[in-house]
């Protein structure tokens, strides 16, 4: 659920910070295909697998409008889906932890279409669980997935649930790996830090709505220790509970 800050000085800075590439927001593309080739180009995809898993995952059944911009969209109860180059980032961060098998947690699933591209990469050995915690929008995202890859509700691949994120989903816990796609305002939730595995890795946008808002990974080692660093400057809405999001 990310709106991208256009500042370049913001750009900048994130730059330095993890060397990522400097971007043109809202590329327009004709196919999904066209998207993926333009987010190669950027140099946002890096990767075989993430770029697997991208061109095998249609945003045009997670998207309800402009699906194949590179710009966060509205999907309906104060929600939106994520512009593309964000999911680009979220999944190679978290490639090394997204190998066959591996169990993923997607705190704030919305469309779903992100818990799809975990699934693609994790492989039908692995798990991933999306939760968010507006019913309306958990069914409209099983509706989406069902219309993509309908197996993989029947196979338990994905588990779409609503909850609150903030707590995790403890029956599936310990994860690998960790997506956040709101911001945590008041620190990173003590549970999703419990229920990360040892040698997992959380990607998590830390900070007050709309500024100052920092781009965290954050790694456990075997012992249990956590590691933090700072990857970019962002701009995400507030992980917050059902009533504070939902429009009066």
């Amino acid at each position: 659920m990310f709106v991208s800050r256009r500042l370049s000085l913001v750009l900048s800075q994130a730059n330095k910070r993890q060397k990522f590439p400097r971007m043109f927001f809202m590329t327009q593309s004709a196919s999904n295909d066209e998207l993926i080739d333009a987010l190669k180009r950027q140099k946002v995809v890096k990767h075989e697998d993430v770029e697997r898993a991208m061109r095998s995952v249609d945003r045009g059944f997670y998207c309800p409008s402009n699906a194949y911009f590179d710009a966060p969209e509205s999907i309906g109860y104060g929600a939106t889906i994520s512009a593309p180059h964000m999911h680009a980032y979220a999944l190679e961060l978290l490639r090394d932890q997204l190998k066959p098998g591996a169990k993923v947690l997607d705190v704030g699933s919305g469309s779903g279409y992100l818990t799809m591209c975990f699934a693609k990469m994790v492989g039908p050995n692995g798990k991933v669980v999306g939760i968010d915690h507006i019913p309306a929008l958990v069914n409209s995202s099983i509706e989406n997935v069902r219309r993509d890859c309908p197996e993989y509700l029947d196979n338990g691949l994905i588990k779409l649930v609503a909850g609150d994120g903030r707590k995790g989903f403890l029956e599936e816990a310990p994860y690998d790996a960790i997506h956040v796609g709101a911001a945590a305002e008041e620190g990173v939730p003590p549970e999703l830090l419990r229920q990360l595995a040892p040698k997992g890795r959380m990607i998590i946008p830390v900070g007050p709505t709309l500024v100052g808002q920092e781009l965290e990974q954050i790694d456990k080692d075997i012992n249990g220790h956590v590691h933090r660093k700072m990857l970019m400057g962002v701009r995400f809405v507030p992980l917050c509970d059902k009533d504070s999001q939902l429009p009066l």
